[in-house]
């Protein structure tokens, strides 16, 4: 919300030395968020004055342009001398054809500076010397019109006719400090000048004006006829002005609010529902009286309607929707946007000014469903003050009357009623007990009576009332933050909660920080994505049909509509910032993620909806979560170019599907897990360059490995882009349990390296596991070191070499020991794989 400071003393009487960042501070203090001060025409600088036009001559040219060669008054002090030819002025060549001789204009002498840092100065141009420039709106950053320049009306708005050489910036409201004020979606009475000055008024301790001056009267039927016939609109305000004079423009005072507060300027009676928006807060919506069919109706839609709104779409109306309707069918989406069927036109005379207050929820609903966010709609999501449906009505209509010579109907229409708003009893105590801070029962009934609530007190207690623009203050947690942010953040002690005992990070929130340091110390980074996807995607993956990354969830309401769906896989997002460093010539890339994937439920069902008022049962827990289906994190990892660079540490290692595996079995070893692999078909990797990766149980986790070429074809990756994913909640489940305190052996290592044999389509893993398996308790470690293939060990063979560590907690282990175990370990590898012992050749 933009909130220009001189509006804002028209309500508040604000100090006459506090300025936009002093008040800024101000209510900074009071729980707002200033984000900006804007000095608008700021950029502005020099001499701007008022010009008359003595004369004008239309000069054609030769590239077919029209330039206006004029003799402006500029003022005494600024004209340049008379002579016998031309009176005392300054010649201006023009381009605009807009004015005539006689007009009041808006002049920049040489030396101004205008918007864009746009220098003027005399120059020779046209084969005239142009002493200045008559400036146009778009030049002076008072709007996008740059189709004529300027003409001042004869007459100030509030005083004689300008004489040439004044200064143009207060006529024209150029300069003023605009408050930019980020609003929480639990202050919706500060998306309005009279909520912002309510504020501004308590926070400096100076008197508030309240622009709503008139109470809803109960109700009336004398003016347009309306019905209402849905609980979602328990007010609706109609006043009819007639005689409207649809020629006369915008004040420019007028205008310049709007624009300021970050509206442009349409037409005067558009203009002025916008003005009375922003200063009350109450959205306005003004229909052409002659366009009307009857009766207005308040309904929710019927199946088939549809209705097109004032930017020009048809759009169909769901059952939920709220309308406005007459005769003639929807005229308009309630609190959202007026239908274009009945919309003002440079022709309306006759004006039916709508002031009506609906429900928040249904509005918001209503702008989601139809992606339609509008001013009003921004409003009523966040609650509007329905006691203000009356008067802003009649302030749209007094204004129409008198800037646009307009006539008010001697008789308007109420329909319905203002609701009332709830009471609430609260200890007198509770703000001091709350806040750590002492706080009276006196003051806390000043504070909350000055946010406007209505407080008895009655012993030790006090039955609060919240002003009707106050929806929010339902809880007594609500009053107690009223009353914090009035006495003052900064003036409440800080004080740090002592953390219960037996507290911290769960078992599975500690597993995936040790996952994600120890991926990271491996050399990957970090990335996020967005957690979408589409069919396309999966079809570029190549996941077959039956596959369960089939399974997805739609999403009702998506930021796009090409990636609809919660993601089953963590890789085309990945996929997308390969894509996108690699763009920006990061080549090189080993980036990873952690998430969720969100698979759909196998069936339908709704999920219950179990009462507030205690908290549900685990089998009611159980039956809300089965609809939402399965929702594992995963690990994913992709890689690109080199994973080491060429230099003194050798020559260039590319990045592969080494390094892809070794991902996974890092991110398992972090958990105390070990992984087996196995070669297997499964998109998006490439047939034959894919691993299996299972727990020691025998549960598959995930694959790693190259990916297929159609895929890296797909997405734009690199030749031999290789990546991983993993289950990572499955890993989670397959830790072993983790005491706090895991003890060191003091004692040495002993030593032992196998040579087996084994045929060449044996995987590693398996013989690894296999000798794992058979070592024993004394094992502390198993590592691959050597793959050979060659004469000495025959065709269709190969003898990989292992490294086998052992160790004892309590002692240190003899020769003996460890060459048992170091047998054991060989004798399960020669009963499970086949494996015989090589004999290394002198």
């Amino acid at each position: 919300m933009k909130a220009p400071l001189s509006w804002l003393r028209d309500y508040a009487a604000l100090p006459d030395g506090l300025g936009g960042r002093g008040l800024a501070e101000q209510l900074i203090r009071a729980g707002l968020e200033v984000e900006t001060v804007e000095h608008a025409g700021a950029d502005v600088s020099g001499p701007l004055v008022v010009g008359r036009v003595l004369s004008s001559v239309d000069e054609p040219q030769k590239n077919g342009k029209i330039i206006r060669w004029c003799r402006v008054d500029v003022g005494s002090e600024h004209n340049q001398p008379a002579d016998d030819q031309v009176p005392a002025s300054r010649g201006i060549v023009c381009g605009a054809h807009n004015f005539a001789v006689g007009d009041l204009v808006v002049v920049a002498l040489p030396g101004a500076v205008l918007t864009g840092e746009f220098t003027i100065a005399a120059r020779k141009t046209y084969g005239h010397l142009s002493d200045g420039m008559i400036c146009s709106a778009r030049e002076l950053g008072l709007g996008e019109d740059h189709d004529g320049i300027i003409v001042l009306a004869p007459a100030a708005e509030n005083g004689p006719e300008p004489a040439p050489g004044a200064d143009a910036a207060p006529i024209l409201h150029l300069r003023d400090e605009v408050l930019d004020i980020a609003v929480t979606p639990d202050r919706g009475y500060c998306l309005s000048l009279r909520g912002l000055a309510r504020e501004a008024a308590q926070a400096t301790g100076t008197r508030f004006r309240d622009p709503v001056d008139k109470v809803t009267p109960t109700e009336a039927t004398d003016g347009h006829p309306v019905r209402l016939e849905s609980p979602a609109c328990p007010l609706f305000v109609a006043v009819s002005v007639s005689g409207v004079d649809p020629s006369q423009p915008t004040p420019r005072w007028l205008a310049r609010r709007v624009q300021l507060a970050g509206m442009r300027s349409i037409s005067l009676t558009v203009d002025i529902t916008n003005y009375v928006m922003l200063e009350t807060g109450q959205p306005i919506h003004a229909y052409d009286a002659e366009s009307l069919d009857g009766t207005i109706v308040v309904r929710t839609a019927q199946a088939g309607e549809t209705l097109t709104t004032l930017d020009d779409t048809v759009r169909e109306l769901d059952a939920d929707d709220l309308l406005i309707t007459d005769g003639s069918g929807p005229i308009g989406l309630a609190g959202v946007m007026g239908g274009a069927s009945t919309e003002i036109s440079p022709a309306t005379t006759s004006v039916v000014i709508e002031a009506a207050h609906f429900d928040a929820m249904t509005i918001a609903r209503t702008s989601r469903r139809h992606r339609l966010s509008s001013e009003a709609s921004r409003r009523f999501e966040r609650g509007v003050d329905p006691a203000a449906a009356y008067a802003a009505a009649h302030r749209v209509a007094a204004l129409l009357a008198e800037l646009a010579g307009g006539t008010i109907e001697r008789g308007e229409t109420v329909a319905g009623a203002v609701p009332a708003t709830p009471s609430l009893t609260i200890d007198a105590d509770l703000p001091s007990r709350i806040l750590g801070t002492e706080v009276s029962a006196d003051t806390a009934v000043a504070l909350l009576e000055a946010v406007g609530a209505s407080v008895a007190v009655e012993g030790e207690q006090l039955t609060v009332t919240p002003p009707t623009w106050r929806p929010d203050l339902t809880d007594p947690y609500d009053y107690v933050e009223e009353v914090g942010r009035l006495v003052g953040y900064d003036s409440i002690e800080p004080t740090v909660p002592r953390a219960p005992v037996g507290r911290g990070l769960t078992t599975a929130q500690k597993g995936r920080r040790a996952v994600t340091a120890a991926v990271v110390a491996a050399g990957f980074v970090e990335v996020l994505s967005l957690p979408f996807l589409s069919v396309a995607d999966l079809d570029s993956l190549g996941v077959a049909a039956d596959d369960r990354r089939r399974r997805l969830n739609r999403i009702a309401n998506p930021l796009a509509e090409t990636s609809p769906y919660l993601r089953t896989t963590l890789l085309p997002g990945l996929f997308a910032a390969v894509a996108r460093n690699r763009s920006r010539g990061n080549d090189d890339l080993a980036i990873f993620e952690t998430g969720s994937v969100f698979y759909a439920a196998e069936s339908a069902a709704a999920a219950p909806r179990p009462p507030v008022t205690r908290r549900p049962t685990a089998d009611q827990l159980a039956a809300m979560d089965a609809p939402l289906g399965q929702q594992p994190r995963h690990l994913a990892a992709v890689l690109t170019g080199s994973w080491r660079t060429a230099g003194w540490v050798g020559p260039v290692q590319p990045a592969g599907w080494q390094q892809a595996i070794s991902a996974a079995e890092i991110a398992a070893r972090a958990l105390g897990v070990t992984l087996t692999r196995r070669a297997v078909d499964r998109p998006p990797w490439h047939p034959g360059r894919c691993a299996e990766l299972s727990t020691t149980a025998g549960e598959v986790v995930g694959y790693a490995g190259e990916l297929h070429p159609q895929v890296i074809t797909a997405y734009g990756l690199p030749e031999r882009t290789a990546a991983v994913e993993i289950d990572l909640s499955a890993l989670l489940e397959a830790a072993p349990p983790r005491s706090s305190v895991v003890p060191i052996s003091t004692y040495p290592v002993a030593k032992e390296d196998v040579a087996l044999i084994v045929g060449s389509d044996v995987p590693a893993a398996t013989v690894q596991a296999a000798l794992r398996r058979g070592a024993g308790p004394l094992l502390e470690s198993v590592e691959l070191f050597d793959v050979y293939t060659g004469p000495q060990v025959g065709d269709g063979r190969k003898s990989l070499a292992f490294a086998l560590r052992f160790r004892a907690s309590d002692r240190t282990l003899t020769d003996a020991e460890s060459g048992s175990a170091r047998d054991a370990a060989v004798a399960a590898a020669s009963e499970e794989v086949a494996a015989e012992p090589r004999v290394l050749q002198p």
